[in-house]
């Protein structure tokens, strides 16, 4: 089901944290979707959606993952 992670290892460079969790990371899926690990901002970020015509359904949840995880994925990311 997960075919390659996207973008370093979250400890690359010795970037750590307690028993090697709580670490955003990406994800390719076989079928060529994205799956991200971030902290939960659902409850947060959920009434701000409308301001853009959004929304998060019942199954969904809004996670964040900070800016340098994207950026150091960006080589990572297909173009199409």
């Amino acid at each position: 089901m997960i075919a390659r992670r996207i973008g370093p290892h979250p400890h690359e460079g010795g970037n750590g944290s307690p028993n090697l969790s709580n670490c955003p990371d990406m994800f390719e899926l076989e079928n060529g979707d994205f799956a991200i690990i971030g902290a939960k901002k659902t409850k947060e970020l959920k009434n701000y959606l409308s301001k853009f015509e959004a929304s998060c359904g019942d199954d969904e949840e809004i996670v964040v993952i900070p800016r340098s995880t994207l950026i150091n994925a960006k080589k990572d990311i297909p173009n199409d």
